[in-house]
């Protein structure tokens, strides 16, 4: 009411009124006028406050739509975490269709180039399969951008369910401030996205690729239904989700709620807004929306870096977890081992290095690294590998047949990647590496001169690709010579050739002294190898050392060609009766090493062809004793029955040696050893 209005209405309700009276009516009304039209609430004459029934309904209609907007913010992130779930799960999907697709079209270019090589006239198979070729490499790049799709699609899904969460908790807060209880979740009643499920690739040409295109339109389908469930959250939360990167992507629009007691200064106000009005973000809250947008991208973003910190946490872990945790130490060598993880996800995993001692004083040492991979997944193909090179390594097999085996397997194990391995055998008695390589830089020997050596023989592609021969090939390594074994993240540099990172560690190790430790610290420290790698670093130092005075008389060598017939056993015991007295070992060590040089070289004679030798080696821990002869047929220990007169030999070499066993040697012929231990 105007103050007009005022007067009249008290003009016609009190017409007798005497004049001083209605002046004091007067100026009590136009005090009670005063506060209406200055307080938001009305006021009674006794000056208590009084709730007119329009505020409880206003107060009432924006209670039941705070309500509403919970509903459909709960909604909202049910659907983005399912949609993020499900984006989730079709990369993982199609990532490993990528890696049979692209091994597919590998396969198809292996095969083709081999028609093209041998010149011969094959038209029918070109014909056949270069439209398979142009299929499956049409097939890679569709899976490709269906991978960056569903990588997209699942950010998208996480930023809805982030800004939903957000949004639920500031109602929840503004309900219990107002007096009210928030609803329980509707998340039962929410929709799943449905979850299709993905055939396994069938045998064959054609069907492989058929199922291929199977998989693309499934997954095309799925994505469709996928991205329609959250662009359905994105409008019911009123956010855009065409652009993420755009300030006005993260724009939640509509009014203010009108409760200053929660909005008031807070730093996310922004999230109150509802869809009400304003449809666009418009008007004179348009400043705080942009606002409130910025603060909602760092939010998320600060929360990516921390999930991939994570990631790389996690693979980090993994891959020291499956490194060896303290390496073998052979009698002769003395090796150190590092590993440094790059900097970034993409440098961490794949990279390993092991030592693996395999008798008779031998060491087998392999240093390897995944590629086309990184993090968890890497770390996890290098373990398998890593053990499969400890159990082949077990048959005592020459390095390139080592090799062979690991290609085949290496494939079965992640068909979309490749591994690079270097496998190297020491033999103390030959002073020299063996060593084969699948495309792994080269083994570097520094000589006692300072002279360094590059193992550039026998090199063949990595491990994976399938269909190659590997070769052995030999360095030498004789005493007062340093090795080193590595992976290409430590030569390897952006912009540069690795022949010259190569040629780096080279003069390097020319350089370096002190024990393999130093050395490790010294050649990592010149490449420059720091906390900021691109790629991870595997790094085995192996030295030889040069022994003299009383240490290099606990290391002795003594080998005999047997030749003869019968005679030449009895003179191998007195050959090795000398050597073992003359190395001033004890007496009941001698009666046991004579015993076994006797079974061993009997067995020789009987079951083997020349040439044959009886080579004996003491080191500070043991005594080795070796025969070899030039039949491949390598022996076992048989269980031989009461009335048997023979069999029983290597039985018996099993009682009295620490360990025994045999192999056949790279040039042809077998070995058969067995080792006594020397002091406690």
């Amino acid at each position: 009411m105007t103050w007009d209005m005022v007067e009249a209405t008290a003009d016609v309700c009190f017409p007798d009124e005497p004049g001083q009276q209605a002046l004091d009516r007067a100026r009590k009304a136009r005090i009670l006028w005063d506060k209406a039209q200055n307080a938001p609430t009305l006021v009674g004459v006794d000056g208590q406050v009084v709730v007119s029934p329009r505020e409880l309904i206003e107060e009432k209609e924006r209670t039941i739509q705070v309500y509403k907007d919970l509903v459909r913010a709960r909604q909202a992130f049910e659907t983005g975490e399912q949609g993020r779930q499900q984006a989730l799960r079709i990369a993982s999907m199609l990532f490993l269709v990528l890696g049979q697709a692209q091994a597919k079209v590998a396969e198809l270019s292996r095969r083709i180039d081999a028609l093209t090589g041998v010149g011969l006239p094959a038209p029918a198979q070109m014909h056949a399969l270069q439209p398979q070729l142009v299929r499956a490499r049409d097939q890679e790049t569709r899976l490709g951008a269906q991978l960056e799709r569903a990588v997209s699609q699942r950010d998208e899904a996480q930023r809805i369910a982030d800004l939903a969460a957000r949004r639920v908790q500031m109602l929840e807060a503004y309900l219990l401030e107002s007096g009210q209880q928030p609803l329980g979740s509707d998340a039962a009643d929410l929709p799943a996205i449905p979850v299709d499920a993905i055939a396994h690739d069938a045998p064959g040409e054609d069907s492989a690729l058929d199922q291929i295109d199977e998989i693309l339109a499934r997954t095309d389908e799925a994505l469709d239904r996928e991205q329609e469930a959250v662009q359905d959250a994105a409008d019911e939360l009123g956010v855009t989700s065409e652009h993420h990167d755009s300030p006005e992507a993260h724009v939640i629009s509509g009014s203010a709620l009108p409760h200053p007691g929660v909005l008031a200064g807070h730093p996310n106000s922004g999230l109150f807004r509802t869809t009400l009005n304003n449809p666009h973000g418009q008007g004179r809250d348009a400043g705080a929306l942009e606002s409130s947008s910025d603060e909602t991208v760092a939010v998320l973003r600060e929360r990516l870096a921390l999930a991939e910190k994570d990631r790389r946490t996690t693979a980090v872990a993994l891959q020291r977890s499956l490194l060896p945790q303290e390496l073998e130490q052979p009698d002769d060598l003395r090796i150190a081992a590092t590993y440094r993880p790059g900097e970034s996800d993409a440098g961490v995993g794949g990279d390993w290095y092991d030592v693996i001692r395999l008798g008779a004083d031998r060491t087998a040492f392999v240093v390897g690294d995944v590629m086309g991979g990184h993090g968890v997944h890497a770390a996890a193909v290098m373990g398998q590998l890593r053990t499969a090179v400890r159990a082949y390594a077990r048959l005592d097999l020459p390095p390139h047949e080592t090799l062979q085996l690991l290609d085949g397997l290496a494939g079965e194990i992640a068909a979309s990647q490749i591994a690079t391995c270097v496998y190297a055998v020491h033999d103390p008695h030959e002073d020299r590496l063996d060593y084969a390589s699948a495309g792994h830089p080269p083994i570097l020997v520094r000589g006692a001169d300072g002279t360094v050596h590059r193992a550039e023989d026998a090199t063949a592609p990595p491990l994976g690709t399938g269909g190659w021969r590997y070769a052995s090939g030999s360095i030498a390594l004789p005493p007062g010579s340093t090795a080193v074994l590595y992976t290409d993240g430590l030569v390897e540099r952006r912009g540069a050739d690795i022949d010259e990172g190569v040629a780096v560690l080279e003069r390097a190790l020319a350089g370096a002294q002190g024990a393999p430790a130093d050395t490790c610290a010294t050649l990592l420290d010149i490449l420059g190898v720091g906390a900021s790698l691109d790629d991870d670093v595997a790094l085995m130092v192996l030295q030889h050392p040069a022994r003299t005075g009383a240490d290099a008389e606990l290391f002795n060598n003594a080998a005999l060609e047997l030749v003869g017939d019968v005679e030449a056993a009895p003179r191998a015991r007195a050959f090795a009766g000398d050597k073992l007295t003359s190395w001033r070992l004890p007496a009941e060590t001698c009666d046991l090493g004579i015993l076994a040089v006797s079974e061993l070289v009997t067995n020789a004679l009987q079951y083997g062809t020349p040439p044959m030798w009886l080579r004996l080696r003491r080191t500070d821990r043991r005594l080795i004793i070796e025969v070899t002869d030039g039949d491949d047929h390598l022996p076992r220990q048989r269980q031989a029955e009461p009335a048997n007169e023979a069999g029983r030999g290597f039985s018996f070499i099993a009682a009295i040696a620490s360990s025994w066993g045999s192999r056949r040697n790279p040039g042809g012929g077998k070995a058969v050893w067995c080792e006594l231990p020397l002091g406690p």
